[in-house]
């Protein structure tokens, strides 16, 4: 399966310490298992919890997912709208 990553989930990646970015990065390679929860509202995107990150995924193609947003629990659903189930 091919990951892809967006501008803003590779800024906040690159700005983590490294036991931050590796613990994400292996969930992020872990996919599709995992604490893993569709969005309501929002087609085709779905959340990971990894510890107090949460991060935002979609499946673009059959074997692609891309990683769009990666923020702490209190702040990723800020200005979205978001519900999960």
């Amino acid at each position: 399966m091919e990951i892809e990553y967006s501008k803003k989930a590779t800024k906040v990646i690159n700005n983590l310490d490294n036991k931050s970015k590796q613990r994400i990065k292996q969930s992020i390679n872990g996919l599709p298992d995992g604490d893993v929860k569709r969005i309501v509202g929002k087609i085709n995107t779905w959340r990971l919890r990894t510890g107090d990150w949460r991060i935002l995924f979609s499946y673009t193609e059959k074997d692609t997912i891309l990683i769009e947003k990666i923020a702490p629990r209190g702040q990723i659903y800020k200005g979205g709208g978001f519900i999960i189930i």
